[in-house]
């Protein structure tokens, strides 16, 4: 591959930059001038480093199938960890399987900045940079740090649950409903009444995303200053509609128990936010929002690093979710 051609900030999509802008810089690397060009090429391109991909698969501690790295930032510069070192942020390159996995990256991206640009949801602080082969890959900073670099406690709604492999077999991030992660945060979350309509914003943006990846393990709670915890901020937000054939929802009994999943996809949201105890003004704000604001989800996705065919088939996605939600 070929280094590409930047004329949008890849972190922002700002247009007219050919790196990355200044509110990206700060917001992502605490405003050190970082190259959106890795000082290295591609775990696929790249058999020079394939001991030390290889040692960084071994020491980095976040789980999941996609492949991840760990990263540091050296004055302006990324690299990876090495054993024993507390990395700052995580590293997505192209998946080794799904359909059109070199639009993995930019996919994430794109949906994580539609979120917090249009939106308002809270989101881990990202970008998409490039190896030095010109393989994209997506990059976020870690949320879980304080300051000083100690680790914040946080748990995915898997194992405030209770569920593993062991106890719920192979499915068991995706068996349920989605009021089942409002009952948890109840238990857990003393601010509840501020977190659970940031919540129920969060899954009606990946139904509009088409995002049917969004499993328990995908929401979590994050320990506070005050040492209770929140909703911590989005992440892993990927219309995945792009990539595989998947459900509406990712959990396989949807927004409700069924017994009481019934009627238009608006009115089960509405049934879910009045279980949770998400007064209908509130529910009626948020959906409001959620319906607005078109213009600017079209010029972020044409302005993203997604090929062409792929931006029409986001938009694409997006208005016919749109459509089903105002039936």
């Amino acid at each position: 591959m070929t280094l590409p051609v930047i004329t949008h900030c890849p972190g922002t999509l700002a247009p007219n930059h050919t790196t990355y802008s200044r509110p990206c810089l700060v917001k992502v690397f605490d405003g050190k001038k970082v190259s959106p060009i890795l000082p290295f090429g591609s775990p696929a391109s790249d058999p020079d480093l394939a001991e030390a991909f290889d040692l960084n698969r071994q020491v980095m501690s976040i789980s999941g199938v996609q492949e991840k790295f760990s990263l540091s930032l050296d004055k302006n510069k990324l690299r990876l960890i090495h054993e024993g070192e507390q990395g700052t942020y995580i590293l997505k390159p192209i998946p080794n399987a799904s359909r059109r996995r070199e639009q993995m990256p930019a996919n994430e991206h794109l949906t994580m900045q539609i979120a917090r640009q249009v939106y308002g949801i809270d989101t881990a602080e990202n970008a998409l940079i490039f190896f030095g082969d010109g393989r994209p890959a997506y990059i976020t900073r870690r949320f879980d740090l304080d300051k000083n670099g100690g680790k914040l406690a946080q748990d995915d709604f898997a194992s405030l649950a209770g569920r593993t492999p062991q106890t719920q077999g192979t499915d068991y991030k995706y068996q349920g409903n989605y009021l089942e992660l409002f009952e948890l945060m109840q238990k857990f979350v003393p601010a509840y009444r501020v977190e659970a309509p940031k919540l129920l914003k969060l899954i009606l943006f990946n139904y509009l995303f088409s995002n049917g990846d969004a499993h328990f393990k995908n929401f979590s709670l994050l320990e506070t200053p005050l040492g209770d915890y929140r909703l911590s901020p989005a992440y892993d937000l990927v219309n995945s509609s792009i990539h595989i054939r998947d459900r509406e929802f990712a959990l396989h009994d949807g927004l409700l128990p069924k017994n009481i999943a019934q009627g238009k996809i608006q009115h089960q949201f509405s049934v879910l936010a009045d279980n949770a105890a998400i007064t209908k003004p509130i529910f009626d704000k948020i959906v409001a929002l959620m319906l607005s604001n078109g213009e600017l989800v079209e010029k972020l996705t044409f302005a993203s690093f997604l090929d062409d065919a792929t931006k029409r088939n986001y938009w694409q996605s997006y208005q016919g979710r749109i459509t089903q939600l105002i039936k």
